[in-house]
């Protein structure tokens, strides 16, 4: 078994955030997309001053951002800790388990990301049923 290359607490820091840091994007993009969007209802306005276009593709981007450095996050745990087997002894183990896990996941998160910022330009929730 070899070592690993850096700090456990960096290494441990990095798992986590590639394991969930795409899924967070996701649901704050999702739930602040959804505001916006019936934000758009209101009769008196927007008083910010941009568009909510504006707003939506900001919080696209950013989400998609966070996204990207999760993925990052998770490739460079798995590539640190190649050498270890996903069955091997804990906390090793454990951390290139999830970096795998995490890097097939944050690329589902990047396209639900993208697909929720195309689809917020699309709904209208002002209308009637």
């Amino acid at each position: 078994m070899s070592t690993v290359r850096t700090t456990p607490l960096r290494l441990e820091f990095l798992q986590w955030f590639g394991l969930f840091g795409g899924a967070a994007a996701w649901t704050a993009q999702h739930a602040t997309l959804f505001w916006l969007a019936s934000a758009r209802c209101n009769p008196s306005g927007s008083r910010w001053g941009l568009g909510i276009t504006g707003w939506q593709v900001g919080v696209t981007v950013a989400a998609g951002l966070l996204a990207l450095a999760a993925e990052a996050a998770a490739i460079t745990t798995t590539l640190r800790t190649r050498e270890i087997d996903e069955d091997g002894p804990p906390p090793a183990g454990r951390i290139h388990f999830f970096a795998l896990a995490a890097s097939i996941g944050n690329v589902l998160f990047l396209g639900a990301i993208a697909l929720d910022g195309v689809g917020a330009g699309y709904w209208t929730p002002c209308g009637q049923a």
